[in-house]
């Protein structure tokens, strides 16, 4: 794979968000020189519910700047996509989506290496972030959801930097992948069972994998996606 170069690196501290002033740290924006990266995340990067998001497994989000154009298409351009950070990512960039990476991608960027932990699972943080009362849910269907990475190694990075693939331990396992057996086809048990074995895979989508093998159900999405 190409060393890809970033498009923004982008920060934020924790600030009320919508008209319920959750605290939220999804507004981000860019920064202009290099900063630490932590096992937790940058320096200078907040959550405001640190129970679902931020920790080591959610250390740092990526979005793909690509799919910009299909939201402009979609909400047009008012809906702050007229620059990277609409969706609280941290890294920015082009040439990569959902279909090309997958768990278990392990990427040198400055001096931090990084590896893919899980794929964002959208909540109603993005309906209060965006003004529409379904941003989540579409979000999710659309499968333009973005990912996380652990922090293997800390280092700095800075807004210019590249990332390069250096390891890869589930290249069959996508992100688009997972999406599809999470949200699609989620109860697909062959699907599941592999899903299940995947062993850089973060522990709660393993579980997810393991609950529907056990139970046979799906479940309820509403309160992530609706509050």
């Amino acid at each position: 794979m190409t060393p890809v170069r970033l498009e923004a690196l982008l920060t934020g501290p924790v600030q009320p968000l919508g008209s319920g002033a959750a605290p939220s740290g999804i507004a981000k924006a860019q920064v202009a020189g290099p900063i630490l990266l932590r096992k937790t995340g940058f320096e200078g990067d907040a959550q405001g519910d640190t129970l679902r998001h931020g920790g080591l497994e959610k250390a740092v989000h990526h979005y793909p700047l690509v799919h910009y154009a299909a939201w402009r298409s979609e909400l047009g351009p008012e809906h702050l996509l007229d620059r990277p950070g609409a969706f609280g990512e941290n890294l920015s960039t082009l040439g990569l989506t959902e279909r090309d990476v997958a768990i278990g991608d392990v990427f040198e960027i400055g001096t931090a290496q990084i590896e893919i932990s899980q794929g964002r699972q959208p909540c109603w943080k993005l309906n209060e972030r965006f003004g529409l009362a379904d941003m989540a849910r579409r979000v999710q269907s659309s499968g333009r959801i973005g990912w996380y990475y652990r922090v293997l190694r800390e280092g700095t990075i800075g807004p210019d930097d590249r990332m390069r693939l250096l390891h890869r331990h589930s290249p069959e396992w996508t992100i688009s992948r997972i999406w599809r057996v999470l949200y699609v086809d989620p109860l697909n048990r062959s699907e599941l069972g592999g899903l299940a074995e995947i062993e850089r895979l973060a522990d709660g989508c393993r579980k997810y994998a393991i609950r529907r093998l056990a139970t046979g159900e799906v479940e309820d999405w509403t309160q992530r996606l609706s509050g």
